[in-house]
Protein backbone atom coordinates (compact mmCIF):
# COMPACT_ATOMS: atom_id res chain seq x y z
CA UNK A 1 0.00 0.00 0.00
CA UNK A 2 1.38 3.43 -0.78
CA UNK A 3 1.11 7.06 0.48
CA UNK A 4 -2.16 8.34 -0.40
CA UNK A 5 -1.43 12.15 -2.19
CA UNK A 6 -3.53 14.03 -3.21
CA UNK A 7 -2.32 17.17 -6.30
CA UNK A 8 -1.71 19.41 -3.66
CA UNK A 9 0.57 17.73 -1.57
CA UNK A 10 -0.66 17.13 1.41
CA UNK A 11 -2.25 13.55 2.86
CA UNK A 12 -5.13 13.02 4.91
CA UNK A 13 -6.76 10.02 6.29
CA UNK A 14 -9.94 9.40 8.42
CA UNK A 15 -9.90 6.47 10.91
CA UNK A 16 -12.84 5.30 12.76
CA UNK A 17 -11.72 2.82 15.46
CA UNK A 18 -14.84 0.42 15.83
CA UNK A 19 -17.93 2.27 14.00
CA UNK A 20 -21.25 1.23 14.39
CA UNK A 21 -23.56 3.20 12.61
CA UNK A 22 -23.31 2.32 9.13
CA UNK A 23 -25.33 5.72 7.54
CA UNK A 24 -22.05 7.58 9.90
CA UNK A 25 -19.41 5.30 7.75
CA UNK A 26 -21.48 6.08 4.06
CA UNK A 27 -21.85 9.85 4.85
CA UNK A 28 -17.89 10.26 6.27
CA UNK A 29 -16.88 7.85 3.19
CA UNK A 30 -18.56 10.67 1.13
CA UNK A 31 -16.85 13.37 2.60
CA UNK A 32 -13.53 12.01 2.01
CA UNK A 33 -13.67 11.35 -1.65
CA UNK A 34 -14.99 14.97 -1.49
CA UNK A 35 -11.67 15.86 0.09
CA UNK A 36 -9.13 13.21 -1.55
CA UNK A 37 -8.94 11.63 1.63
CA UNK A 38 -8.50 7.98 3.05
CA UNK A 39 -10.93 5.85 4.95
CA UNK A 40 -9.67 3.87 7.48
CA UNK A 41 -12.23 1.19 9.27
CA UNK A 42 -10.34 -0.78 12.45
CA UNK A 43 -12.81 -3.51 13.40
CA UNK A 44 -15.02 -4.49 14.70
CA UNK A 45 -17.47 -2.87 12.79
CA UNK A 46 -20.85 -3.02 13.95
CA UNK A 47 -22.38 -3.68 10.36
CA UNK A 48 -21.17 -5.11 7.19
CA UNK A 49 -19.76 -3.24 4.54
CA UNK A 50 -21.94 -4.67 1.67
CA UNK A 51 -24.81 -3.53 3.24
CA UNK A 52 -26.80 -1.47 1.21
CA UNK A 53 -27.17 1.33 4.09
CA UNK A 54 -23.82 2.13 4.04
CA UNK A 55 -24.03 2.45 0.15
CA UNK A 56 -26.87 4.25 0.02
CA UNK A 57 -25.31 7.29 2.34
CA UNK A 58 -22.08 6.64 0.21
CA UNK A 59 -24.57 7.24 -2.35
CA UNK A 60 -23.04 5.46 -5.89
CA UNK A 61 -19.82 6.44 -4.60
CA UNK A 62 -18.88 4.15 -2.48
CA UNK A 63 -16.32 1.86 -4.66
CA UNK A 64 -14.53 4.86 -5.37
CA UNK A 65 -13.47 5.79 -2.04
CA UNK A 66 -9.91 5.03 -1.05
CA UNK A 67 -10.84 2.39 1.98
CA UNK A 68 -9.07 0.04 3.81
CA UNK A 69 -10.16 -2.20 6.72
CA UNK A 70 -8.13 -3.28 9.35
CA UNK A 71 -8.11 -5.94 11.91
CA UNK A 72 -7.35 -4.06 14.84
CA UNK A 73 -5.28 -0.90 15.16
CA UNK A 74 -1.66 -2.08 15.68
CA UNK A 75 -2.33 -3.79 12.19
CA UNK A 76 -2.98 -0.24 11.19
CA UNK A 77 0.24 1.42 12.59
CA UNK A 78 1.91 -1.54 11.90
CA UNK A 79 1.06 -0.91 7.98
CA UNK A 80 0.97 2.97 7.86
CA UNK A 81 3.50 3.79 9.91
CA UNK A 82 2.21 6.97 11.20
CA UNK A 83 4.81 9.57 12.78
CA UNK A 84 3.55 9.98 16.43
CA UNK A 85 2.95 13.77 15.91
CA UNK A 86 0.89 12.78 12.47
CA UNK A 87 -2.13 11.05 14.99
CA UNK A 88 -4.80 13.09 15.98
CA UNK A 89 -7.45 12.43 18.05
CA UNK A 90 -10.76 13.58 18.66
CA UNK A 91 -12.77 12.55 21.32
CA UNK A 92 -15.49 14.56 24.04
CA UNK A 93 -12.86 14.47 26.30
CA UNK A 94 -9.64 15.87 24.75
CA UNK A 95 -6.87 18.15 26.12
CA UNK A 96 -7.17 20.64 23.08
CA UNK A 97 -9.86 22.45 20.98
CA UNK A 98 -9.57 21.36 17.42
CA UNK A 99 -8.91 24.92 16.46
CA UNK A 100 -5.60 24.20 18.15
CA UNK A 101 -4.68 21.45 16.25
CA UNK A 102 -1.04 21.92 14.06
CA UNK A 103 -1.67 21.22 10.83
CA UNK A 104 1.04 18.86 8.74
CA UNK A 105 0.95 17.82 5.04
CA UNK A 106 0.29 14.24 6.31
CA UNK A 107 -2.10 13.58 9.35
CA UNK A 108 -4.50 10.59 10.34
CA UNK A 109 -7.61 11.43 12.27
CA UNK A 110 -8.96 8.92 14.37
CA UNK A 111 -12.30 9.05 15.45
CA UNK A 112 -13.66 6.40 17.83
CA UNK A 113 -17.22 4.76 17.80
CA UNK A 114 -20.62 6.55 18.16
CA UNK A 115 -21.27 4.88 21.57
CA UNK A 116 -17.68 4.06 23.06
CA UNK A 117 -15.46 6.65 22.12
CA UNK A 118 -11.72 5.46 21.71
CA UNK A 119 -10.42 2.61 23.91
CA UNK A 120 -8.24 3.73 26.63
CA UNK A 121 -5.30 2.29 25.03
CA UNK A 122 -5.53 4.44 22.10
CA UNK A 123 -5.64 7.60 24.29
CA UNK A 124 -2.77 6.75 26.57
CA UNK A 125 -0.64 5.97 23.92
CA UNK A 126 -1.17 9.74 22.23
CA UNK A 127 -2.15 11.70 25.14
CA UNK A 128 -0.72 14.52 23.96
CA UNK A 129 -2.48 14.60 20.67
CA UNK A 130 -6.05 14.44 22.07
CA UNK A 131 -8.73 17.69 20.58
CA UNK A 132 -12.22 18.03 21.27
CA UNK A 133 -14.90 19.97 19.47
CA UNK A 134 -16.65 22.44 21.52
CA UNK A 135 -20.34 22.04 21.98
CA UNK A 136 -22.90 22.94 24.91
CA UNK A 137 -24.15 21.15 27.39
CA UNK A 138 -27.58 20.27 25.98
CA UNK A 139 -26.30 17.65 23.63
CA UNK A 140 -24.20 14.32 24.72
CA UNK A 141 -21.92 14.39 21.62
CA UNK A 142 -21.78 16.07 18.00
CA UNK A 143 -22.91 12.91 15.50
CA UNK A 144 -19.89 11.79 14.57
CA UNK A 145 -19.92 12.24 10.57
CA UNK A 146 -19.95 15.92 11.64
CA UNK A 147 -17.27 15.99 14.16
CA UNK A 148 -15.23 14.06 11.37
CA UNK A 149 -16.11 16.68 8.70
CA UNK A 150 -15.29 19.41 10.90
CA UNK A 151 -12.17 18.00 12.27
CA UNK A 152 -11.42 17.18 8.13
CA UNK A 153 -11.79 20.54 7.11
CA UNK A 154 -10.36 22.59 9.80
CA UNK A 155 -6.78 20.04 9.13
CA UNK A 156 -7.53 21.42 5.39
CA UNK A 157 -8.44 24.93 5.84
CA UNK A 158 -4.46 25.92 5.88
CA UNK A 159 -2.70 23.59 4.07
CA UNK A 160 -3.08 25.23 0.43
CA UNK A 161 -5.15 27.84 0.67
CA UNK A 162 -5.23 28.90 -3.42
CA UNK A 163 -6.62 24.91 -3.80
CA UNK A 164 -9.83 25.91 -5.61
CA UNK A 165 -12.50 23.30 -4.38
CA UNK A 166 -14.98 22.52 -7.72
Amino acid sequence: MGNIVNNSGFERHIVLVAPEVHWNTGNIGRTCLASDTFLHLVKPLGFSLDSKEVKRAGLDYWDKIKLNVWDDFSNFLEKMQPKKNEVKLFTKNGRKSFREISVLSRMFLVFGSETKGLPDEITARYEESTFHIPINNKVRCLNLSTAVGIALYESLRTVDPSHEWS
